[in-house]
C-alpha cells in the first residue's frame, strides 16, 4: 500500500464512519478500485485508522465528556449490549464480514428504510436521552454487526424510534461510537496485526508482546500514523457537516445514496470482479 492509497482510504473512512451509509461498503469499493483489497495490510489498516475517527468525537465534544458524568453512565449502559453480543457472536460476525453480498444487500435494505424514515418518526422531538433510551439504542446498534447496516444508522434509528429528535440521536450515536469502535478496533488490532490472544495481554506475556511489536515494520507504522491523522481531520469535518445537513434535510438523501452504492457493489460482483476485504 502506498502513501496516497492510505490517504484515500483514510478520507473514505473519515467521511463515512459517522454517516448512516456504511463505512464497510465504501472501504470495500475504494480498496477494490485501487487494487489493494487483497493485501493483508489493507484490512488491518482499515480497522486501525478508526482510532483517528474516535479521537475526532472526543475533540469535538470535549466539553460534554469533561463536564457530564451522567453522559458516561448512559454511554456505558448503551455499550453493554454490543460488548456482550460482540463476544458471543464473534465467529458469526467475522463470517458475515467475508460476505460482500450481505454488505450490498443490507446497504440497499437500509437505504430503503432511510428513504421513508422521516415520515415514520414525524413526532420524534425530544432532545434528552434517558437510561432506558440509551439501553434500547445499544440494542439497535447491535444490528450493525451485520455488515452494510451502518452503526451510525442503526443507533440513530434506535433514538428516533423512542421519540428522540435527529440532532440528539445523531450526537448520542457519536458518543456511543467511542467505546464501541475503540473496543472493536483494539480487539482487531491485537488479534490481526499483533497476532496476540487477549489472554496474552491479560496475563502480560511480555516476551510474546514484545515479539509482536517487533515484527511491525516502520513502513506500516508510517502508514497507520498518516491514516489516523487524515481520518481524524476528515471525520471532524464530516461530523459537523452531518449534524447541520441532517437537521435541515433529514435522511432521504442518505437513503438514495446507500441504494446506489449497494447496486454498484452488486454490479461489480455480477461483472466477476473479486471484491474482498
Amino acid at each position: 500500500m502506498s502513501v496516497w492509497q492510505a490517504i484515500i482510504l483514510a478520507i473514505v473512512e473519515g467521511l463515512t464512519e459517522f454517516l448512516p451509509v456504511s463505512s464497510t461498503g465504501h472501504m470495500i469499493i475504494a480498496a477494490t478500485l485501487m487494487g489493494i483489497n487483497e493485501l493483508p495490510i489493507t484490512k488491518i489498516f482499515a480497522v486501525s485508522i478508526q482510532f483517528g475517527a474516535i479521537l475526532s468525537v472526543v475533540v469535538l465534544y470535549w466539553r460534554r465528556f469533561v463536564t457530564s458524568l451522567d453522559l458516561y453512565k448512559k454511554i456505558l449502559v448503551a455499550f453493554i449490549p454490543a460488548a456482550v453480543l460482540g463476544l458471543l457472536l464473534e465467529e458469526a460476525i467475522d463470517a458475515m464480514l467475508e460476505s460482500i453480498l450481505i454488505t450490498a444487500v443490507m446497504l440497499i435494505v437500509g437505504g430503503v428504510v432511510l428513504v421513508f424514515i422521516d415520515k415514520w418518526f414525524t413526532h420524534a422531538d425530544r432532545d434528552r436521552i434517558n437510561y432506558r433510551n440509551a439501553f434500547v439504542i445499544g440494542f439497535f446498534q447491535c444490528i450493525a454487526m451485520i455488515p452494510g447496516v451502518s452503526r451510525s444508522a442503526a443507533s440513530i434509528i434506535g433514538g428516533l424510534a423512542q421519540g428522540v429528535n435527529r440532532k440528539a440521536a445523531a450526537e448520542f450515536s457519536f458518543f456511543l461510537a467511542v467505546p464501541t469502535m475503540l473496543a472493536a478496533a483494539s480487539f482487531k488490532f491485537i488479534k490481526d496485526m499483533l497476532k496476540l490472544e487477549i489472554s496474552d495481554i491479560v496475563y502480560f506475556d511480555w516476551p510474546k508482546i514484545q515479539h509482536s511489536f517487533s515484527i511491525i515494520s516502520s513502513e506500516d507504522v508510517k502508514l497507520l500514523l498518516i491514516g489516523n491523522v487524515v481520518g481524524f481531520v476528515v471525520a471532524m469535518i464530516a461530523i459537523k457537516s452531518f449534524i447541520s445537513f441532517l437537521t435541515k434535510y433529514g435522511f432521504r438523501v442518505f437513503g438514495y445514496y446507500r441504494i446506489a452504492v449497494g447496486i454498484a457493489i452488486l454490479m461489480l460482483l455480477a461483472m466477476g470482479i473479486d471484491l474482498k476485504f
